[in-house]
């Protein structure tokens, strides 16, 4: 059993967990964009579907997705080194910080990759296909028509993501990092007040993920501006004047089935 609680300890630890929020933040931004990265490489061959490289962009999303990432760390940061000596490459010396950024990356580019597939996807397929009517070519399509919109859909996952990423650069600590996680314990084990270190640990958390949140939920706001809603007082039940029947006929026909790219 530890130390009785007492509450100036949480305020004590506080200042001494920010200074290993470097560590943790350092991460989540390596993490994040070496993921954004692999994502977008892996969700090509589905979107695509490209031979061979669609499968195999199915077995990697499976097994990061399908795995506990504490699991994918311990086999990175012992696995991989012993593959390689196979091929005569010697990694044993490689900070751990390395296997940990290399995890989180993997790891994050799975969900990555389904979040782009996914909001790609949605965007309405006739939308495109105005576009090539029009003359714009596949690049031109993409970069004006689908990708403003697929990452205005995409904001809300991206935020979980973040969000999960965050809290699961916890478990860096098992491999020694120093980061936030593994601080508090340090500080819990030569105090013996173990609560207040995790409170204070766990109030950091809160108030980075409420930061984060406000501001994607600031850049989906932004990025939506452009989306046009009806006033409730305004929807009839009745065919707007200026829309013809063909053009209706048209819209039904097109429907939401995915991108045709």
């Amino acid at each position: 059993m530890g130390a009785p609680f007492d509450i100036s300890f949480v305020l004590s630890f506080l200042p001494k967990l920010l200074s290993t929020l470097g560590i943790t933040l350092l991460i989540v931004v390596c993490a994040l964009v070496s993921g954004i990265i692999v994502g977008f490489f892996v969700a090509l061959p589905r979107l695509y579907k490209v031979p061979v490289l669609k499968n195999l962009s199915e077995i990697y999303i499976s097994f990061f997705r399908g795995t506990p990432v504490l699991i994918q760390l311990f086999l990175f940061y012992y696995g991989l080194p012993e593959i390689l000596k196979l091929v005569h490459i010697d990694v044993t010396r490689a900070p751990v910080l390395f296997f940990v950024i290399l995890t989180y990356g993997l790891h994050t580019g799975a969900f990555m990759s389904e979040m782009i597939r996914a909001s790609v996807m949605a965007v309405d397929k006739g939308q495109v296909e105005a576009a090539y009517a029009t003359g714009m070519t596949g690049y031109q399509a993409f970069t004006r028509i689908i990708l403003p919109q697929a990452l205005a859909i995409a904001v809300p996952v991206f935020s979980n993501l973040v969000l999960a990423l965050l809290k699961d650069t916890s478990l860096a600590f098992t491999l020694g990092v120093m980061e936030m996680t593994g601080k508090a314990q340090t500080l819990g084990a030569l105090t013996q007040h173990f609560i207040e270190a995790y409170l204070a640990l766990a109030l950091i958390y809160l108030v980075i993920s409420f930061t984060i949140e406000k501001l994607l939920l600031v850049a989906e706001r932004r990025l939506m501006r452009h989306e046009v809603r009806d006033h409730p007082e305004k929807r009839t039940f009745g065919l707007q004047k200026n829309k013809s029947f063909r053009r209706i006929i048209a819209e039904l026909e097109s429907g939401k089935g995915g991108v045709g790219l």
